[in-house]
């Protein structure tokens, strides 16, 4: 693709920063991965590790090579064609393919903000002794103006400190004093169950490790931060060099390590406390920090609080901005946080929208757990046909040009594909059986 030489001048500038050394790309990975690892996330994982314990350890290895495998799809799609998920598939395929998938994301977004915003509210409330639909409000507008006043490089600054947050969980399975020997044998050797219960917790893990808003934001990250050194039209980011690329695959290794790790210690601190202890029923993740503070002292259940609002913080503007990069993208609208509000008005009020729908369905009864469920069932069946278009799209030339996905990608990409489309169905048995049961 003759697009590599012509970038080269615009980026000379740019590399100065770079060359600050390993700490700004670290920076740049952990944000999504801080963001897969939001509030409603946490309150999967931590019931997960309440109801089955060590048991369920072993999960968090077998996820990593997929959520290194749809980020990276996602961010090489996004380097090298210079374009966000959804505008890539509104160049590359009809309308009726690209509208229902980009509704199914616009829609998961919103839910996901809501419950996420539901989460930071109940965190709060175990800390400051306000009504949790007040502290909603008051973390949705802290939020909004972040993203309305912010540049972003102050958003990308910002985001990285939230992150930070996360290392609060590895802290709190420190305090819990779990068995070393326990936890080798349940990391190490799989222990599955054919039950409706341990199966439906299986799918959860997979649908919530894989949203799509995960990697639709991550194609948008990878664009944008093109434009930040200087490539503002899409034609000067086509293209990228081979160090370009190891860079991006950097990034996505250190992002993917760092939320897997942090799901791993979730699981950790809450099989060693709540299910020894025989409490295996947590809804939210601020039930678990509550409960986790008896348990293994009062440091433990504040570090859970803490980590569940810093990066409830983080995700909820990764999701408010991804509904409206997907929106925008799939109907041919500007969207870049770059542009003034005059220049992408449709964008911006997008996420004001998306902002306000997501306080008002907490307002209104929205209970943030039951809607999980059915962001979950929507994220379910978003993220095969959505993984599936990107394994096709990085291996299309008219889009990719010499950088089409080597071996191991692919076989990681279809194998991957393969293990999502059989979640959805697992899903669909899950569900189906459990009506069927109930009926009878």
């Amino acid at each position: 693709m003759s697009g590599t030489k012509t970038r080269s001048a615009p980026h000379e500038p740019d590399e100065a920063p770079r060359k600050q050394g390993l700490l700004h790309s670290i920076g740049s990975g952990v944000i999504t991965g801080a963001a897969d690892d939001d509030p409603s996330a946490i309150g999967t994982y931590a019931s997960a590790g309440a109801k089955f314990g060590f048991a369920f350890l072993w999960i968090a290895p077998v996820l990593l090579p997929m959520m290194y495998l749809v980020v990276y799809l996602s961010a090489k799609l996004g380097r090298v064609y210079g374009k966000g998920l959804f505008a890539a598939v509104r160049d590359r395929y009809p309308r009726w393919i690209l509208y229902p998938a980009m509704l199914a994301a616009f829609v998961g977004n919103i839910i996901e903000a809501a419950a996420n915003l539901g989460g930071i509210g109940a965190a709060l409330n175990l800390l400051i002794p306000l009504p949790v639909t007040a502290l909603v409000a008051l973390a949705a507008l802290a939020v909004f103006a972040l993203q309305m006043l912010g540049s972003y490089r102050l958003l990308r600054k910002v985001f990285k400190w939230l992150a930070l947050a996360l290392f609060a969980y590895v802290g709190a399975a420190l305090l819990a004093k779990p068995d070393p020997a326990a936890v080798l044998r349940g990391t190490l050797v799989p222990s599955f169950r054919f039950d409706a219960e341990f199966l439906t917790m299986v799918v959860a893990c997979i649908g919530t490790s894989l949203s799509a808003y995960i990697f639709t934001w991550q194609s948008n990250q990878e664009v944008e931060e093109q434009i930040a050194q200087g490539l503002r039209k899409a034609s000067q980011r086509r293209g990228a060099t081979r160090k370009e690329l190891e860079r991006t695959r950097r990034d996505v290794i250190v992002g993917m390590t760092f939320s897997n790790v942090i799901l791993y210690f979730i699981l950790l601190s809450t099989g060693a406390t709540l299910h020894a202890s025989g409490q295996t029923g947590v809804e939210t993740a601020a039930h678990a920090a509550a409960a986790l503070e008896p348990l293994a002292g009062k440091a433990a259940g504040l570090l859970f609080a803490l980590g569940i609002i810093g990066v409830g913080f983080l995700a909820v503007p990764v999701m408010t901005i991804g509904a409206a990069y997907d929106l925008a993208q799939g109907l041919g609208k500007k969207s870049t946080l770059h542009a003034s509000f005059a220049e992408a008005k449709f964008f911006y009020v997008t996420v004001a929208i998306v902002t306000v729908v997501a306080v008002l369905l907490n307002f209104l009864g929205f209970n943030p757990m039951k809607a999980l469920v059915w962001s979950g069932i929507v994220q379910g069946f978003s993220v095969p046909p959505l993984l599936l278009l990107m394994l096709l799209m990085t291996n299309d030339r008219r889009i990719m040009g010499p950088r089409t996905n080597g071996r191991v990608t692919n076989f990681l990409g279809w194998t991957t594909v393969a293990v999502t489309f059989a979640a959805a169905a697992c899903l669909v048995y899950t569900l189906a059986a459990g009506a069927g049961a109930h009926g009878g």
